[in-house]
């Protein structure tokens, strides 16, 4: 008999704290998301810029989920700088940062989020943030340095941020 009242007492207390979370909670999230065709002007501006700069790289794409939405590898591009490129888009998206400004902190703290096998901080890889709303995250692989890496990358968000504000 008693542990059928704290049964029902644990019952009653979860169901009303569910309760006042769904009475405060929306029913329902509108989420802004690149569309196929923006994703895939990043990636060919990137890979443009990467060209006037005398490189060939991949460039990746992804999504707020971190899931990848455009690939491209330029032609001479070696096939390493795939998952390179995606890693760095997603780490790029997960940390909202240029990735240049993450290599120092994680070099004091190697054993933490860095070692991580989808996680890799080296320049290249900007997150997507316009107007507060974390878009996704680019990714560039390739280029001799990472800084050109992340010059590309910027390139690529450059060739849509206005619009995309604007939106």
């Amino acid at each position: 008999m008693r542990k059928t009242i704290q049964a029902l007492s644990f019952m009653l207390l979860a169901g009303s704290t569910a309760n006042s979370f769904a009475a405060d909670a929306p029913l329902t999230y509108n989420i802004k998301r690149l569309s196929l065709e923006t994703a895939t002007r990043i990636a060919q501006a990137t890979i443009t810029a990467c060209r006037k700069e005398g490189v060939q790289v991949a460039v990746t794409v992804v999504d707020r989920g971190g899931h990848p939405q455009v690939v491209m590898r330029d032609v001479l591009a070696m096939d390493i700088t795939l998952p390179i490129s995606k890693k760095k888009a997603h780490t790029a998206m997960s940390f909202n940062t240029d990735l240049t400004q993450l290599v120092d902190q994680f070099k004091t703290n190697p054993h933490g989020a860095a070692s991580i096998p989808e996680i890799v901080v080296s320049g290249g890889g900007i997150p997507i943030n316009i107007g507060g709303n974390i878009l996704g995250g680019i990714g560039v692989s390739g280029a001799p340095s990472a800084l050109t890496d992340e010059k590309c990358a910027k390139a690529g968000l450059a060739a849509v941020q206005d619009d995309l504000e604007l939106e």
